[in-house]
């Protein structure tokens, strides 16, 4: 199958930026491709499109093996948002975009952006409380019938 032919559909589940960058980035990469991609966000992968908490993702630092230090420190006030703006300098000088920007040129390609329904529920959100490029919120059974055919890959 060639790589025009093929879609993809990928879960955003963490509400970090280690857990909301790969999929980003996989979304992204499949779309310039030529593949069709969708992005579904469930759990705390959700705060990706709310409209109140996309642009303040953190990195996780407590127990967060990635970052080579003591799981305590990580929990030390202020280390998240060092780490964080840490993290965000070196995205930027490899000109990788902020959450919120990185989502829009996503949707902007034509790749669809779906919140899980029983997630939605759970947090007690609704539609307007999500970006304007979330295209619904579905269910798990819509979204598989969405990925059917295509590959699932879950972040």
């Amino acid at each position: 199958m060639a790589l025009s032919d093929s879609k993809v559909s990928i879960v955003i589940s963490q509400g970090s930026l280690e857990g909301i960058y790969p999929g980003l980035i996989m979304a992204n990469g499949a779309r310039a491709e030529g593949m069709e991609a969708n992005l579904f966000f469930t759990f705390f992968g959700l705060d990706a499109i709310h409209a109140k908490r996309h642009e303040h993702i953190k990195l996780a630092t407590v127990g967060n093996p990635g970052l080579h230090f003591a799981t305590w420190a990580g929990g030390i006030p202020g280390v998240s948002t060092l780490m964080t703006h840490y993290m965000e300098r070196k995205m930027d000088a490899l000109e990788i975009p902020p959450i919120p920007e990185f989502v829009e040129l996503i949707s902007d390609t034509g790749a669809g952006l779906y919140a899980c329904q029983a997630s939605v529920d759970l947090f007690g959100l609704v539609k307007d409380d999500f970006i304007e490029q979330v295209d619904s919120i579905i269910t798990v059974g819509e979204f598989y019938e969405m990925a059917d055919g295509g590959h699932i890959i879950f972040t």
